[in-house]
């Protein structure tokens, strides 16, 4: 009875987690509405950074993904993405 208990309350806490952790307020929206109409200005002031992956594979699976939804340029890098094959 108490493992059942216990699995329910895990459970309520994740779905709870899911729910409120997803979500978007009205700051969050208005910070990146500022951060997309000075998005002209930063690419001039952007640090140019080169990254070297070993190889392309799922493990950088992160990165990919905030490359895609410009996290990178949000902090004033200007990332270029090298693929190295290993070693030479």
């Amino acid at each position: 009875m108490i493992k059942r208990i216990s699995v329910l309350l895990l459970l309520l806490a994740l779905s709870m987690t899911a729910l409120f952790g997803c979500s978007q307020t009205k700051e969050t929206k208005h910070a990146s509405a500022i951060i997309n109409t000075d998005k002209t200005n930063k690419e001039e002031n952007l640090t140019p950074v080169t990254l070297n992956e070993v190889a392309h594979s799922i493990f950088y699976a992160p990165m990919y993904v905030a490359i895609e939804k410009g996290y990178f340029e949000e902090e004033g890098i200007n990332l270029n993405l090298v693929t190295g094959f290993g070693v030479i």
